[in-house]
């Protein structure tokens, strides 16, 4: 308990949101102090909207929505409204990886540079279009109330698994991309040669890193589930009077009982 109590909790995520945070600010800092910052012209300027985007909008936002259900603050709020709050931020880490491919896809043509023809691009593709089949297929099971709900209990897991590993391959795409983008931009000095560009851009890898572990860390750990709507209602009515500390132990209590009674979770949406 000591190590995935409340305090836990709140450092794991204040720690996630300070490094994606930092992610995104090293990402602007290299577009726009080493490259030739963002604009829509077809341009190196142009492409530069990729990395970005991708930072932002597939790390960052998607990482955010992964473990939006872990914020004890909104546990008081409607699993519904989470469910939207969810699909919301996915749909808008989408929208953005979209944008950001029609960059990359509008910078090659004008350049006449071939497109898809590395295996970041392969991989990338790939994952944008398992992720959108995610997010058709959990707004279908989840926030449209048509199949019953043990389909949707037994789906659950599978749900989990995918949105991890797409998240998981969606960083290590990443790094691919950025490494083949100083190999290929550096020539004087190279990339070998560890000019400051080099250094940067492989702080914010580590960044990447990092804050994917904090994710799947925040998103693994069975004592930081929202508790079911039932159980909250139960914790709410009898532990008004109980100080920080038994209220952190009976919510991962809560929330060990709401996994093996998931269907009752649905039932309550």
């Amino acid at each position: 308990m000591a190590m995935d109590g409340p305090k836990q909790l709140l450092m794991a995520l204040c720690a996630a949101a300070a490094v994606g945070v930092t992610s995104v600010i090293f990402v602007l800092i290299w577009v726009f102090n080493y490259k030739e910052g963002l604009a829509w012209d077809g341009g190196l300027a142009e492409f530069n909207w990729h990395p970005v985007l991708i930072v932002f909008g597939f790390i960052a936002v998607q990482g955010f929505a992964i473990i939006v259900y872990r914020l004890p603050w909104t546990w008081k709020w409607n699993k519904q409204v989470m469910k939207f709050i969810h699909a919301g931020l996915h749909l808008l880490a989408f929208i953005l990886v979209v944008i950001s491919l029609v960059a990359v896809f509008d910078f090659h043509n004008y350049a006449k540079i071939p497109n898809m023809y590395s295996l970041h691009s392969w991989l990338g593709l790939m994952a944008v279009i398992l992720f959108s089949q995610q997010l058709v297929i959990g707004v279908c099971l989840y926030l449209l109330p048509v199949l019953p709900v043990f389909w949707r209990a037994a789906f659950m897991p599978i749900h989990v698994y995918s949105g991890l590993l797409l998240f998981t391959s969606v960083i290590a795409v990443a790094l691919m991309g950025i490494t083949e983008k100083l190999i290929f931009g550096l020539s004087n000095p190279k990339y070998k040669d560890s000019p400051p560009e080099a250094i940067f851009v492989n702080v914010l890898g580590l960044l990447l890193v990092l804050f994917g572990a904090l994710i799947l860390w925040i998103a693994t750990r069975t004592s930081w589930k929202r508790p079911s709507d039932q159980n909250l209602h139960i914790l709410h009515t009898n532990g008004g009077g109980e100080d920080n500390t038994k209220r952190g132990t009976a919510l991962s209590q809560l929330s060990d009982q709401s996994d093996v009674a998931l269907g009752d979770v649905n039932k309550s949406d």
